[in-house]
């Protein structure tokens, strides 16, 4: 260790730390991966393997990609079952003294993958964590892109398997114990495709898993969460908290309430009934096509698609709630042209859970904000509409539904109409918005005419009449005014070079403008991230409302979609055996 370079020492501190994932090493214009990882990535990924000098006797095994795609090449990673850790570059390397300032700053797993590019949007990406007790398994689920958070328990073996195939999490994390519970361990890795590690013990401590949730969720005791009768429920959620915590390096803010339920709120439907009902996918192709879902998704949202995949997995027993569903279907049937229009202002909304989960992790780019925009203008009609529908549960999600006006409103005045993906690239603030970014805006684009026009200012006030603005790298701007002009130079001009035939002046106007145009670009580009991110940040503040409103907007287009097909197979009849 001693013998290799400084950076390659800090390379190998940070491996030490996040040994069971690959380390994506920011170096300048790239991502570097080093050793087994560079070996591991470059057959993976197809990438040519290289070498770098680093102390040792031999020349490191490298390979590297570029950081401005590195996302699609964590995506494919991930995909395989891999963890990825983002080392990133802390500090400017031209400010930095010594080796530049790096640290880890995300790590990205099968289940904490936020990039929605990546994942089906009509689909949960969902992480487990299961706690085994001597008696009882405890359950933990959240999708972080949504910020669903569930738990329940359950007494063997079987009715587990049952609730990991309902889920279908992409990564489960467990202690040791169900390693030895007699859970076939390989047999969901491999037929399921599932990510499964288990974590330290001390992550499945009972008072860490309660400090953990009591912290997160602003509460005083684990009854305002309603888990306090889930004593394995809440090992496994504090268990899957910390380890959001320590792979998403933020305050979760998206994760506001735990659901805790009961196996016996839903139809028992165990995982072999599922596979052979092809509830979501058929049995041979394993394709949405020709599944009970695909017969009843005429959903128009993200958002939507996912809920009613949900209450396809997920059937009720309660009678009442299921007449309550059954009367908003038989509602929106009884006004077809309020069912339609309601369609219709569907149809342009964005993913806002997922959206509302990129804005508080502050990953959401310029065009992001503008997608939820354009989603949320669709707010006011639709809640509109809600008026024209007379039943229980649209009274239920009519006190859930906010227009959210006041972001539609601060969107439109803040955020370009067409605005740049990235947030580093300037071109984000609407005109107007502020005075600072426009007077910066027009001293990059109105830089010459304010010479003009200043030259043109002095020499009618000195009657100096060859007097000339000038620039050079040296001095910057200056008023250059020949010797046999020398005696109308008024008292205001510094003298700031003498010449051979002319003398070089500066004035606080002068000084003022030459400030304005040469950082005009830079302090714009800086100004407008940070109007950026403080637009973002307020949004952030608004979560609770914007989440209650996604899932209301689900419940609608599920409850559209599920009478559209009502209606559209009236006319069927069943064959005759």
């Amino acid at each position: 260790m001693a013998d290799v370079t400084p950076m390659m020492q800090h390379y190998l501190q940070t491996k030490e730390e996040y040994k069971d994932c690959i380390l994506f090493y920011r170096l300048g214009d790239f991502y570097e991966m080093f050793f087994d990882d560079a070996k591991i990535v470059s057959k993976e990924l197809e990438l040519t393997l290289t070498g770098k000098s680093c102390g040792l006797e031999e020349r490191a095994p490298m390979c590297g990609v570029p950081f401005h795609a590195a996302e699609s090449y964590i995506n494919r990673l991930v995909s395989r079952g891999y963890k990825v850790a983002i080392c990133e570059q802390m500090e400017d390397p031209k400010l930095a003294k010594g080796i530049v300032k790096r640290e880890v700053i995300r790590v990205v797993t099968p289940g904490t993958n936020t990039d929605m590019a990546s994942l089906d949007e009509a689909k949960n990406n969902y992480i487990m964590s299961i706690v085994y007790t001597e008696d009882k398994y405890g359950i933990a689920v959240s999708d972080v892109t949504t910020g669903d958070f569930c738990t329940t328990e359950v007494d063997n073996e079987r009715k587990l398997l049952d609730e990991i195939s309902r889920f279908c999490p992409s990564e489960i994390i467990c202690n040791e114990a169900l390693y030895m519970s007699g859970v076939d361990i390989d047999d969901l890795k491999n037929r399921l495709g599932i990510t499964i590690s288990a974590l330290d013990s001390w992550y499945f401590g009972d008072q860490l898993a309660k400090e953990t949730l009591l912290t997160h969720f602003h509460v005083q005791s684990l009854i305002g969460l309603g888990i306090a009768d889930y004593d394995s429920g809440v090992i496994a959620c504090g268990a899957l908290l910390k380890y959001l915590y320590e792979t998403q390096k933020n305050s979760l803010d998206n994760i506001l309430e735990i659901h805790p339920y009961s196996i016996g709120k839903y139809m028992i439907i165990d995982s072999s009934s599922r596979r052979n009902l092809e509830l979501v996918e058929t049995l041979r192709e394993k394709q949405k096509r020709g599944s009970l879902l695909w017969v009843l998704d005429k959903t128009k949202t993200a958002m939507g698609a996912r809920l009613l995949r949900s209450y396809v997995e997920q059937p009720l027993i309660e009678k009442s709630e299921i007449i309550k569903r059954q009367n908003f279907i038989e509602a929106l049937n009884k006004s077809e042209i309020t069912r339609d229009e309601l369609r219709e202002y569907l149809n342009p909304i964005y993913d806002l859970e997922r959206l509302i989960t990129r804005i508080t992790y502050q990953s959401a780019n310029p065009r992001d904000l503008i997608a939820f925009r354009n989603s949320i203008k669709m707010l006011p009609p639709i809640k509109t509409l809600l008026k024209d529908i007379k039943c229980k549960l649209v009274s239920e999600i009519d006190s859930d539904f906010d227009v959210l006006d006041d972001l539609c409103l601060l969107l439109d005045q803040s955020i370009q109409e067409e605005p740049p993906i990235s947030v580093r690239d300037g071109d984000i603030i609407k005109e107007g918005y502020s005075e600072e970014v426009d007077k910066l805006r027009a001293a990059k684009t109105k830089g010459k005419t304010w010479l003009a026009e200043l030259e043109a200012s002095e020499k009618e006030k000195t009657g100096i009449k060859n007097l000339r603005i000038k620039y050079n790298k040296v001095f910057g701007y200056y008023l250059e005014v020949t010797n046999s002009y020398k005696d109308l130079v008024p008292d205001y001009y510094v003298r700031k070079q003498t010449l051979t035939n002319a003398e070089r002046y500066i004035t606080p106007e002068l000084k003022e403008l030459e400030d304005t145009i040469l950082g005009a670009e830079d302090r714009l580009t800086s100004l407008e991230y940070e109007l950026f991110r403080q637009v973002r940040d307020k949004i952030a503040q608004s979560v609770s409302r914007i989440q209650k409103t996604a899932r209301a907007i689900a419940k609608m287009d599920v409850f559209a979609s599920l009478a559209l097909v009502a209606v559209s197979y009236t006319h069927l009849t069943l064959p005759t055996t």
